[in-house]
């Protein structure tokens, strides 16, 4: 059964400049079947501060064969010791918008046990160079929306150059995030991101975007001091 990995780790200087140039994570890797290795930035940062591009903490999502894969990259890689060391989330599929290349999207679709469940939301856009500065007017606001939302349990975004950006979510609840996606969530302004996605409509960022939605099966390590950020009891469930 194929699963998603989703991790957070920070690494070495001279290792995220390396990662700059060249994907650490091998494409031979066994069992691997695509990656998306980027830097963390925090959602709704200025465009030019520190915490816009974090370029020692890195994000890395990836599709594996099974899960056996992904415990003998962690176990047995160089690069594998080191996520190893970090926060991650594996995640089963239940919902894809759009397309992207790279990913193996599965026919059969994972169910949250109740309503109650948390999910998991990744976005991956390739991004038209010339679309860019209108893509931060629109988008920085719905970063907000997302990093303070009473409904997440953990949000951030993430960039690989020259064009690639991403943002990972976990919600207490789909209803939750369904809500914010549709401009109906109890928070200020709340239709940022429905206006940002009409304009998309108008006139689109990208040249390739899809948004996945996952159910969350198990996770590992911690990610600023923090761990369990899916409470337990919704985890290590399959359907």
């Amino acid at each position: 059964m194929t699963i998603f990995s989703f991790h957070l780790v920070k690494i070495p200087f001279a290792l995220a400049i390396k990662g700059l140039f060249a994907n650490p994570v091998k494409k031979n890797t066994k069992g691997l079947v695509h990656v998306e290795y980027m830097s963390a930035m925090t959602l709704g940062s200025p465009i030019i501060s520190t915490s816009r591009f974090l370029i020692t903490q890195v994000a890395i999502f990836a599709q594996w064969e099974n899960e056996g894969a992904l415990e003998n990259y962690l176990k047995n890689d160089k690069f594998g010791n080191i996520l190893n060391k970090g926060w991650h989330v594996r995640l089963v599929f239940m919902r894809e918008w759009g397309k992207i290349k790279g990913f193996k999207i599965p026919k059969e679709k994972a169910t949250l046990e109740n309503e109650s469940s948390a999910v998991v939301a990744v976005t991956i856009a390739r991004m038209k160079p010339f679309a860019i500065p209108r893509f931060l007017k629109w988008g920085r606001p719905v970063e907000k929306l997302v990093r303070d939302h009473t409904g997440t349990l953990l949000s951030l975004a993430s960039i690989k150059l020259p064009n690639t950006v991403s943002t990972f979510s976990i919600w207490k609840t789909e209803k939750e995030m369904t809500s914010m996606v549709h401009g109906h969530s109890n928070m200020p302004k709340p239709k940022r991101h429905s206006n940002a996605m009409k304009e998309r409509d108008r006139k689109d960022f990208h040249f390739e975007f899809t948004t996945l939605r996952f159910k969350p099966i198990s996770e590992f390590g911690e990610w600023k001091g923090q761990q369990n950020f899916i409470p337990t009891a919704q985890l290590n469930k399959f359907e």
